[in-house]
């Protein structure tokens, strides 16, 4: 019989969640099944999922073709209803050993198992130690978010803020430590949400100075996506003082100017953001930041967009991820004043092509430097602040090595 086949959309904790579906699936005896774990971020990505499902259907004909994640949850008759799919499962039912000894059996009754996600208390991250290359692990530490951003589907493929207590994650690092990872990278919907749930109400920063206090061989600590308005005091307090926590933050900003940030329902306004950057790297100068930016949102004049582009300035952001903005059904922005497809995929292009100009003027300011450089393969790592790192002659993989930085390419260090 022959293993499942996963195909993964999406954001990390998607393909952290796979990982774990994989497991539990093995456990359960399923063979002969394909199994798409799908993101709902955008329509593009619900689109890209129904073709996959199509693809994956002409190349498994015989398989059981499971679909799961986000689209899903907050569509699940849409994947139903076409003719390749034999079960849909939600978000929490994906997590639950039954679901997979139920799909390893006759599939029972119900093709579609999609319960009220927003009734979640508790989160799986207890379910895997982690997963990634030979020197990288990430560790979901909390999932679904309890803002209601007007654009963002995502609470209702994930439902409302629940967090992974501070001793589970202490525990799944030592281990993952003990296996040989140099790295942890934290992942969560709404990462500067964690803790909110538990008692006592932690906080991110609170996370991250025990694991640091408790784990003292793990020699990198990195974080994901953060909400650079929640950000509290002892992270802060770790960015200045804890040369294991990777002076790499990727923010959730989204926008450049006050009024669409105010229409999107975020929290923050364009001067926070600022500040926030500044005041991180006046803690560590070597930071680097990424940065979410939506292009074209609903009602988004030019001069709305030049704030925007001007904030990748502002903020001296490297890393950008653009979005067009597509509408999601259900959501507030897509009953707002949309803007014309044209100016969106201008303005995408534009804020992309400033990014790359950020790009090129750090990496050209690394030539000379010498970084201690993780290596994902024998010819590329990465820096402290994620930034590629290519040689020429084969360094071990998951070692941690110093490499001197020669050149550049458009994308790369080059170490001598």
């Amino acid at each position: 019989m022959s293993v499942p086949v996963f195909s993964n959309h999406g954001c990390r904790l998607n393909a952290y969640e796979t990982e774990a579906m994989k497991e539990l699936a093995a456990t359960a005896g399923l063979s002969g099944a394909v199994v798409v774990n799908t993101c709902a971020v955008t329509s593009e990505a619900v689109r890209k999922a129904r073709k996959d499902i199509r693809r994956l259907r002409r190349e498994n004909p015989d398989a059981k073709l499971i679909v799961t994640g986000c689209a899903a949850q907050t569509e699940p008759q849409t994947f139903a209803d076409m003719p390749e799919v034999d079960a849909v499962i939600g978000n929490t039912e994906k997590m639950q050993p039954s679901t997979w000894a139920g799909l390893a059996g006759d599939f029972g009754t119900e093709p579609v198992q999609v319960d009220d996600i927003m009734s979640v208390t508790e989160t799986a991250g207890h379910l895997i130690d982690g997963f990634g290359t030979r020197s990288r692990a990430y560790v979901q530490v909390q999932n679904g978010c309890d803002h209601r951003c007007t654009f963002c589907i995502i609470p209702y493929g994930r439902g409302n803020s629940r967090s992974v207590p501070a001793g589970v994650v202490v525990d799944q690092i030592k281990r993952l430590v003990d296996a040989g990872y140099n790295e942890v990278v934290l992942t969560g919907v709404d990462l500067t949400s964690w803790g909110a749930d538990l008692p006592g109400a932690p906080r991110l920063g609170d996370l991250v100075m025990r694991i640091l206090r408790l784990v003292p061989d793990l020699p990198r600590l990195r974080i994901s996506s953060i909400d650079s308005i929640e950000v509290d005091e002892n992270l802060m307090q770790a960015i200045a003082t804890e040369p294991r926590l990777m002076p790499h933050l990727h923010l959730s900003l989204q926008h450049g100017d006050d009024l669409i940030l105010k229409r999107m329902k975020r929290r923050h306004l364009r001067d926070d953001a600022i500040r926030f950057a500044t005041e991180a790297r006046e803690l560590r100068p070597d930071m680097t930041f990424g940065a979410d930016i939506i292009a074209g949102f609903p009602t988004e004049t030019e001069a709305h967009f030049e704030n925007s582009l001007r904030l990748v300035e502002e903020c001296d952001l490297t890393w950008l991820h653009v979005f067009p903005y597509s509408p999601r059904p259900g959501t507030p922005a897509a009953r707002m004043p949309q803007v014309d497809g044209p100016a969106i995929k201008d303005r995408a292009a534009r804020l992309r092509a400033a990014g790359a100009v950020q790009v090129a003027r750090h990496l050209n300011g690394q030539v000379g430097r010498v970084h201690r450089v993780l290596m994902e393969s024998p010819h590329m790592g990465r820096t402290e602040q994620f930034t590629e790192v290519h040689f020429d002659v084969a360094q071990p993989e998951g070692h941690i090595v110093p490499a001197h930085i020669a050149s550049t390419s458009d994308t790369q260090l080059i170490a001598a």
